[in-house]
C-alpha cells in the first residue's frame, strides 16, 4: 500500500527513536492522558446514564403519571371521572387508590413511618410496575376484609418482620375526637408479600385493598384520588394539560413532571456538566501534545530545511508534523475506548465484587434513589467521545507543524 509522501514520513517519524529521552517521555505521558480521559469519560457518561434508566424504570414506573383528584375531601364519584377520563386517546389505564400517611409497629417495638395506600390489586397492575419487583407473595393476593398488606423489603428488615407476620398499622385520619385529645385508628394486617424496588419506596410505601383502607380511614364513599397511566411517560404533562382542559376548575391534575421533573432535569444537567468538565482532562492531554511537537519541531530542524531544500512545500512539511502528532492521539483514543467500554460493561459486577469482598456499601439504598451502581452504554456516547479527543488531538498538532512549515532551509543549515 503506497502513502502519501507527508503520511510516509510522519509515520516513520513516530517510529524512530529519539536522542532525547524526554520527548519520547512527554509523547508517552500525552498518550496515557488521553487514554484516561476517553475511558474516565465513557464510564462516567454510562453510569449518568444508567441512574437515569433505573430512575425513569423504577420511579416512574411505580409513581403515578397523572394524579386527578376532585376539590374537597377525596373524589365520589370515581366511576364517573373515570369515564370522562379515560375519552382522551393517550390514557392506557386509570385506577383509584386512598392514601394516607400512617406509623407502622412490629411487636418487637420496631417504628417505621410512611404512606398507606389502598389500590385494587387487578386495576394496579394497569398503572404500576410493582408487581414486577415483588420479592416474595403478590399484589393479588390482598382482598377486602382479610387484611393483608405489601411492604417493601427495606421496612420489613427496619422492623425485622417478613412474609407472614404481623404489623400494626395506626392513622390519624378518621381518628375519634374525644375531650381527652385525639385517638388514632389502628388495625393488624399479615404481611402477604414484600417487594423491592431499591429505591426509596421500599422503606417508605405499605399497600393494602382499598376496600380495607375505606373501612380504616372511614372513606366509604370517596377515593383520594385517581391514577393514571399514559402510553408515552415523557409526555405525560401534555396529557395533563389536556385532561386539566377538559375537566375543568373543579378538579385538580399532577403529573410526575411537578413531583419528579426536577430530579431527571438535574440528571440531565449533570450529564452535560460532567462532560464539559470531563473532556478537559482530554483537553490537557492534547496540551501535551503541544509541547511534544514543539519539541520535535526544533529537534528536527535540519531534516525539515532537508526535505525543504528536496522540493517539499510549506504544506507538505505541515502534513508531515500533523501526522505524527495525531498518531499519539489515535493511539490513545483507540486505548480509551477500548479500555473505557470494558470498565463501563463491567461496573456494576466489579462494584457487587468490591462491596461482597470488604463489606461496604458504595451506593446505599437509604441515602440514593437506587441502592446499586448501574451502567448503560450508548453507542451515541462512544461516538461523541472519539470524535471529541481525536478532534482535539488534530487540532493541538497545527501550532507546532505551521511553525515546522515556516522553517528557512538556509538557516537551519547554517551550522550544520
Amino acid at each position: 500500500m503506497k502513502f502519501p509522501f507527508s503520511w510516509f514520513i510522519g509515520l516513520r517519524y513516530t517510529r524512530a527513536k529519539r536522542k532525547n529521552h524526554f520527548i519520547s517521555f512527554i509523547a508517552l505521558a500525552s498518550m496515557l492522558g488521553i487514554a484516561l480521559g476517553v475511558m474516565v469519560l465513557i464510564t462516567v457518561m454510562s453510569v449518568m446514564n444508567g441512574f437515569e434508566r433505573e430512575l425513569k424504570e423504577r420511579i416512574l414506573g411505580t409513581v403515578p403519571h397523572i394524579i386527578v383528584g376532585e376539590r374537597g375531601d377525596g373524589v365520589k364519584d370515581w366511576q364517573a371521572l373515570e369515564q370522562r377520563i379515560t375519552e382522551e386517546p393517550t390514557v392506557v389505564a386509570v385506577s383509584p387508590y386512598i392514601d394516607s400517611t400512617a406509623m407502622f409497629k412490629s411487636a418487637y417495638g420496631g417504628t417505621e413511618y410512611g404512606i398507606l395506600q389502598g389500590i385494587m390489586p387487578d386495576r394496579e397492575k394497569q398503572v404500576s410496575v410493582i408487581e414486577d419487583y415483588m420479592v416474595t407473595g403478590s399484589i393479588d393476593s390482598l382482598a377486602a376484609g382479610e387484611y393483608g398488606v405489601v411492604i417493601g423489603t427495606a421496612m420489613a428488615k427496619n422492623l425485622g418482620l417478613w412474609q407472614g407476620d404481623k404489623i400494626t398499622v395506626l392513622v390519624v385520619e378518621g381518628s375519634t375526637v374525644s375531650p381527652a385529645g385525639i385517638s388514632p385508628r389502628y388495625r393488624r394486617f399479615t404481611i402477604q408479600g414484600l417487594f423491592e424496588t431499591k429505591s426509596e419506596l421500599d422503606s417508605r410505601v405499605a399497600l393494602i385493598h382499598i376496600g380495607d383502607a375505606a373501612k380504616l380511614l372511614r372513606k366509604q364513599d370517596t377515593v383520594s384520588a385517581l391514577r393514571i397511566k399514559v402510553d408515552d411517560v415523557l409526555r405525560a404533562h401534555v396529557t395533563s394539560t389536556r385532561i386539566r382542559a377538559m375537566l375543568g376548575l373543579d378538579y385538580w391534575v399532577s403529573d410526575w413532571n411537578r413531583t419528579q421533573g426536577p430530579l431527571f432535569r438535574a440528571i440531565q444537567m449533570e450529564k452535560n456538566m460532567m462532560f464539559i468538565l470531563l473532556t478537559l482532562i482530554i483537553a490537557v492531554a492534547a496540551f501535551n501534545i503541544v509541547s511534544t511537537m514543539v519539541m520535535v519541531v526544533t529537534d528536527k530542524q535540519s531534516d525539515i530545511a532537508i526535505m525543504r531544500t528536496l522540493g517539499a512545500s510549506p504544506a507538505t512539511v505541515m502534513k508531515v508534523f500533523m501526522v505524527q502528532g495525531s498518531v499519539n492521539g489515535v493511539f490513545g483514543t483507540i486505548l480509551g475506548v477500548i479500555s473505557g467500554v470494558a470498565l463501563a460493561t463491567n461496573l456494576p459486577d466489579i462494584v457487587a465484587w468490591v462491596e461482597t469482598q470488604f463489606g461496604i456499601a458504595m451506593v446505599p439504598g437509604d441515602v440514593y434513589f437506587i441502592g446499586f451502581l448501574p451502567s448503560e452504554l450508548q453507542s451515541s456516547d462512544v461516538v461523541n467521545i472519539t470524535l471529541a479527543a481525536l478532534g482535539m488531538s488534530v487540532l493541538a498538532t497545527l501550532y507546532p507543524a505551521w511553525r515546522a512549515s515556516r522553517t528557512r532551509p538556509a538557516e537551519a543549515l547554517k551550522y550544520e
